[in-house]
């Protein structure tokens, strides 16, 4: 089975269990490392629950759940591990929607290109603009980038 279409299956056989939940879909990976293949699957917790972090629970139930699920559907012609566990606290943003729900947070930009003579910028997120990732930096000046000139952008983690 393709690597799209088991995403789109996880996320369609997990919707209704998620919601039940408080939980959502993250990201999914289906990838092979060496010899083995792995089905990562990061959940987090709905956008305004009231629980802010995704426990070892949340994690074992959804893993539990989709284990039995996939086994009884059986779409996946190969072994593979299947791994439940939060996106972590200085997560990748993939998605529109991901720049969207933490704008406002730090976050750090890599970009495959530098800018300045830079290719990491921090600040806090503004949003998407016009296929840029926008964000201000402490100086509060306002950074453009292209969103096919970004590497990865992450959240920052701040103590």
């Amino acid at each position: 089975m393709a690597k799209k279409k088991i995403k789109e299956l996880v996320e369609e056989i997990s919707a209704g269990f998620m919601a039940e939940n408080g939980l959502e879909i993250y990201n999914v990976e289906f990838i092979k490392e060496a010899k083995d293949w792995f089905l990562r699957v990061y959940i987090d917790k709905r956008e305004g629950s009231e629980e802010e972090y995704v426990s070892t629970e949340d994690c074992e139930k959804v893993s539990r759940f989709l284990s039995e699920e996939l086994d009884r559907l059986d779409p996946i012609e190969q072994n593979y591990y299947l791994e439940v566990s939060s996106p972590g606290m200085d997560r990748q943003l993939l998605t529109p929607e991901h720049y969207r729900r933490f704008t406002g947070r730090q976050v750090t930009v890599k970009l495959y290109r530098g800018v300045d003579g830079k290719k990491v910028f921090e600040g806090v997120l503004q949003g998407l603009r016009d296929g840029n990732v926008v964000i201000k930096d402490e100086k509060d000046k306002e950074w453009m980038f292209p969103l096919d000139q970004v590497a990865k952008t992450n959240l920052t983690v701040v103590f």
